[in-house]
């Protein structure tokens, strides 16, 4: 198993390097980066409108005074001083070559050095370290919830297939799952805290202002009120593929011919459920908790975070995309891709280890 380890770990660094090459280049070719911002907020102008054109191989604008080519390569810089975008430019870093700023880039990660942002202020990581209380603590709860209530409730619609509770809980996880989680958020605060109905909960922050004054058991209390709405918003939508997954899981297992020749032994119904099938049921369950995990982590939350005004990784994510902040936008792919694929290794580890049966290692 060691040996597959370092196989998958040296994997690793070809996987993150692809990625994050394919993904500068691509944003390097996008009008409206961090100058061109930068020369909005100056001159009072909405980025949006800004185009770059390309004239005889090199980018060139039209003067605002005469119309005549330019070669600062901003269209939003018409009527400044040359100097002045030279200056931002050097600011931001794009005077040096494109395949300059690529190598300086690739040579600071792999010290996980990631800069200072653009546009926030302060060190990348700082900012990063300050999202993730709220992103780890809305992923990490969602999924324990989605897990700790799908798993039974799939085993129990498997041992009653086809009843009457097996056919209406099916109806409720399915309705759950067609609910956006964005619009069970409404609701939840229109009924529990906007105040017109009830006013039980907060609508900010993931804690109190006076959190520090606060004892221990109050502190608790006070973090799990905050996380209430926000946690219920999003899993709501998570409940059915987990609960069909366990389900089908369990009938497959049931219906083999293994589960049937201890049932003809006289084995006990819940020795055999617990002993046999669950094992083997719970193989693809299990393993997908990691990646379960980082999924809700990274792309189910942004839009629950601005509704409940939650700083957090996905809303960082997105305002620094609007705002072409680069150093933000590629530090947080670098750490979710390299997260992601240590991940990976670790469903493939926890496949071994709720199946010893299985081996990657001789494959």
């Amino acid at each position: 198993m060691s040996a597959y380890i370092i196989r998958r770990l040296l994997l690793v660094i070809p996987t993150l390097w692809a990625i994050i090459t394919i993904n500068f280049f691509v944003i390097q070719i996008a009008p409206g980066g961090p100058v061109e911002q930068a020369i909005a907020q100056m001159e009072g102008l909405d980025s949006g409108v800004m185009e770059r054109f390309s004239g005889g191989g090199q980018e060139v604008e039209l003067s605002a005074a005469g119309n005549d080519a330019q070669t600062t390569g901003y269209r939003g810089s018409r009527g400044m001083d040359p100097e002045v975008i030279d200056a931002i430019k050097k600011q931001f870093g794009f005077d040096k070559p494109l395949h300059v700023r690529y190598f300086e880039m690739l040579k600071n990660y792999i010290c996980f050095n990631f800069g200072e942002s653009l546009f926030k202020g302060g060190d990348v990581i700082d900012l990063i370290v300050e999202r993730l209380p709220v992103s780890i603590s809305l992923g990490l709860w969602s999924t324990l919830i989605i897990y700790l209530v799908s798993i039974p409730l799939g085993i129990i619609k498997a041992i009653h297939h086809g009843s009457r509770f097996d056919i209406w809980s099916s109806a409720l996880v399915i309705v759950g799952y067609a609910i956006p989680g964005f619009l069970f958020a409404i609701v939840l605060i229109i009924l529990f805290a906007s105040g017109n109905y009830l006013d039980w909960f907060p609508l900010r922050g993931l804690v109190s202002s006076n959190f520090d004054s606060l004892n221990w058991y109050q502190k608790v209390i006070d973090y799990f009120w905050h996380l209430a709405l926000p946690t219920l918003a999003m899993v709501i939508g998570g409940f059915a593929t987990l609960t069909m997954l366990t389900k089908n899981s369990f009938l497959d297992e049931i219906n083999k011919q293994y589960v049937v020749t201890a049932r003809a032994k006289g084995l006990d119904e819940n020795n055999i459920l617990y002993k046999h099938v669950f094992r083997n049921a719970m193989l693809i369950i299990i393993a997908g908790f990691p990646s379960a995990f980082i999924s809700i982590f990274f792309t189910g939350s942004m839009l629950i975070e601005v509704m409940f005004s939650l700083e957090g990784i996905g809303l960082l994510g997105f305002e620094s995309t609007i705002q072409r902040d680069y150093p933000v936008v590629f530090s947080s792919l670098y750490i979710m891709t390299l997260l992601g694929l240590v991940l990976s290794i670790i469903s493939d580890l926890t496949y071994s280890w709720v199946d010893p049966r299985i081996d990657f290692e001789a494959r």
